[in-house]
């Protein structure tokens, strides 16, 4: 028997009108509870002590798609009308091995126009998808002027040979019709699982698996799976499913004026659809609310990107994600980073139902039916009907997934995230994140074992502000990879030369970075990490590690940094 959600819960429908009415107003004018952690060291763009690398080509632009390699020496570049080759295997300044067109026709672009869409900015093909299906085929997908088009690219010694026009096949359902238009798309067992827009006005959101053996599957339009305005920002496959973040407007909290929320989304590698009911549909689509909040805080409710953090000996699997907000607190923007476990996915997707009563016209919570398998189960072979009739209704847990805060910071919205974990002289790990903000900068934070962060740099990668359109951290190379609109930058991990004190290595709490008290410089990590350098991760305190070295302080630098154009490799 269905049951309403409980009132206690702070975001069920009575808590979140309580919240609002009575909370809203004094959040507001009480604003953030605080800036955040601030970066000790600030690079502004030019500044000779971070010497970054920019490659770009004449005539190009929107560097937006970035894929490594398997060996690692090669960085595959989807920009506006082009896919490029970069050569990474050597420090400084990609270096351009080759690159080939894949331009919208001419009738497209024309047709294009004739919608009234730009035909300066929009009527172009942006790349959206590059994959690597094998060791000899790229699959890469385009906007293709507001016709979505996919083809494969053949690969020679990981260079890209010429596309075949009469391989050009349409793209609807995996790549956007409007470059705006946020998507994602991931490879897993040779199937493509892609989160896009699926017409021409943007009102079709769609989730569909296509390429390798299995049935293409998508969700039901009909059945409003999803919102009309859910924007996918993020897929992630673990051993039995695939999990798609985004946000769209909250269906459960109608009574309100466009109150979004982050989801999480859950469908099974082996789903094969329905025999009679759900044909070429998913019959395991499950999605839950994502809640990034502080105690007492609006919560961040509006998810920018996700990430990976592959589980440990000592540590479970967890997913990174930025957020943001559709409130302005303080009169200023401001953004989190927030840790979702694994486990904790499984759980809540575990659990009890979501379903709207028709009588009511309310969100009402359902317990686990008696059918097995288990609605939404990784099931062997099409499920019953029984099974597909409950799921057409119910595909929202009632429950959330909680994440931990793990860095708020007001005044900086972030777009993009990377991380990592670091060994450090003690032996023990640390949380490295890389994040991309929508002014240009690139932020370096670091989490200590006391649950702390805090920002190592801050780095300003343009002069003139505009967002970070992609991240790729690559620790073979030692370096993280930023796409922009006129092209990539490489940027070291760390900039350890800068500290020329061990007071000042140590107060960095970078843990690239040590003090090496026989050349008596601060240096990158190596390995194995030699038991007389100097680090402080958890205190940053150079009384106890400096206690015999330099206490100087560091000098400013006189120089900036030369940006050197691309030239292609011969």
């Amino acid at each position: 028997m269905a049951l309403l959600a409980p009132g206690p819960d702070p975001w069920s429908l009575p808590g979140l009108f309580l919240f609002w009415l009575f909370l809203l107003p004094r959040l507001l004018t009480a604003g953030a509870a605080g800036q955040g952690p601030l970066p000790r060291v600030i690079y502004h763009a030019g500044d000779g002590r971070r010497v970054l690398s920019l490659f770009h080509q004449k005539g190009l632009q929107d560097f937006d798609t970035l894929l490594l390699s398997g060996d690692g020496g090669t960085l595959y570049v989807g920009a506006r009308e082009a896919i490029l080759a970069l050569n990474i295997q050597d420090p400084g300044m990609p270096k351009l091995k080759n690159m080939i067109p894949w331009p919208a026709s001419d009738q497209k672009k024309r047709e294009c126009a004739f919608k009234k869409k730009s035909n300066e900015t929009q009527c172009f093909n942006f790349i959206r998808v590059l994959v690597s299906l094998n060791a000899t085929h790229l699959y890469t997908c385009g906007t293709f002027a507001f016709s979505p088009a996919c083809t494969f690219i053949e690969l020679q010694d990981s260079y890209l040979m010429p596309i075949s026009q009469d391989k050009v096949v349409e793209g609807k359902g995996q790549s956007p019709f409007d470059p705006a238009h946020k998507h994602t798309a991931v490879l897993a067992d040779g199937m493509l699982y892609s989160g896009t827009m699926n017409n021409f006005l943007g009102s079709e959101p769609i989730l569909i698996r296509t390429l390798g053996p299995q049935p293409v599957l998508k969700t039901d339009n009909f059945l409003r799976w999803l919102q009309p305005d859910a924007s996918f920002v993020a897929a992630i496959p673990s051993t039995h499913f695939v999990y798609f973040f985004f946000e769209e407007t909250a269906s459960e909290f109608e009574f309100f004026e466009k109150l979004h929320t982050s989801r999480v989304a859950r469908v099974c590698k082996n789903d094969v659809g329905g025999d009679k009911l759900l044909q070429k549909k998913w019959t395991t689509f499950l999605k839950a609310q994502l809640l990034c909040a502080q105690p007492g805080q609006l919560p961040f409710n509006v998810v920018r990107h996700a990430v990976l953090l592959p589980a440990t000996a000592s540590a479970d699997a967890r997913v990174y994600a930025t957020f943001s907000s559709q409130w302005q607190i303080g009169g200023t923007r401001s953004s989190a980073v927030c840790a979702f476990s694994l486990k904790d996915f499984r759980r809540v997707f575990e659990g009890k139902y979501k379903g709207l009563d028709k009588e009511t016209s309310r969100w009402t919570t359902y317990g686990v039916p008696e059918i097995s398998p288990r609605p939404g189960s990784c099931s062997v072979g099409p499920s019953s009907d029984k099974a597909l009739t409950f799921m057409k209704d119910h595909f929202l847990m009632d429950e959330q997934v909680v994440g931990t805060p793990v860095l708020v910071k007001s005044g900086v919205e972030y777009t993009r995230l990377a991380v990592e974990t670091v060994q450090g002289v003690d032996g023990h790990s640390h949380l490295v994140m890389y994040l991309g903000t929508t002014t240009g900068s690139l932020h370096k934070a670091v989490g200590s074992g006391n649950n702390s962060v805090h920002l190592v740099e801050e780095i300003q990668l343009f002069p003139e502000p505009e967002p970070v359109r992609n991240l790729l951290l690559v620790p073979a190379q030692g370096a993280v990879f930023a796409g922009s609109s006129r092209g990539i930058w490489r940027v070291p991990r760390a900039n350890c030369s800068v500290y020329e004190s061990c007071v000042d290595c140590v107060l960095a709490r970078d843990p690239h970075c040590a003090w090496d008290p026989e050349s008596r410089t601060c240096r990158l990590l190596p390995t194995p990490i030699p038991k007389s350098w100097r680090q402080d991760m958890e205190q940053g305190n150079p009384r106890f590690a400096c206690a015999t070295g330099p206490v100087g302080r560091s000098r400013q630098p006189q120089s900036r940094p030369e940006i050197t154009p691309a030239r292609l490799e011969t």
